[in-house]
């Protein structure tokens, strides 16, 4: 999962977002971190002009689960498709990159529900902690995996294989497009 605008302090963002606006890269991802504030992370990428686009998805996904009732504007079904996509937005904005959403595979995807509690029990106890800035994400990561008795690192593990896997399927199908020059 990318890094995004974190959850009740706006100003505390990650650069993840701003360098997928002025790298020329596609990122394939779970989504951002669950534990960060979703619907204005994807309004910051909205803001910054990178395009979010869901790999058989029309939401956003969440990071452990599959579904954050956020739609997104665009989806690809397929490598080429993806490929497709990206061939365009390079051709177009050569300074900017493009987040590709891949959710969780299913069976590796956390019940809702265990996943909400899970992180609403680590931001409570990072608050009672006074814990926030760098210490902060590492801390709620921790005990979201013990909360979840390992299932979270499980999940992140499994996410990591598929968005590898996307990946790849993607630059094959990118790599067989043309290549544009400039006289083109």
């Amino acid at each position: 999962g990318i890094g995004g605008v974190h959850r009740g302090d706006a100003w505390d963002v990650s650069s993840d977002l701003t360098t997928l606006a002025s790298e020329p890269v596609c990122v394939v991802s779970a989504g951002a971190k669950a534990i960060l504030d979703l619907p204005r992370t994807l309004e910051y990428l909205e803001t910054l002009g990178v395009p979010v686009i869901g790999f058989g998805t029309s939401e956003l996904p969440a990071f452990y689960s599959r579904r954050s009732g956020l739609a997104l504007p665009h989806r690809v079904d397929s490598a080429a498709q993806a490929a497709a996509v990206l061939h365009a937005h390079f051709a177009l904005h050569p300074y900017r990159g493009l987040l590709l959403c891949n959710p969780i595979p299913e069976p590796a995807a956390l019940d809702d529900s265990v996943i909400d509690r899970a992180i609403t029990s680590a931001l409570h106890s990072a608050e009672t902690a006074h814990i926030c800035g760098k210490q902060l994400t590492p801390f709620l990561l921790s005990a979201i995996a013990k909360e979840t008795e390992n299932r979270s690192i499980q999940a992140n593990r499994a996410l990591v294989m598929a968005n590898a896997q996307v990946a790849a399927a993607v630059a094959v199908e990118l790599y067989a497009l043309p290549v544009s020059t400039p006289s083109d």
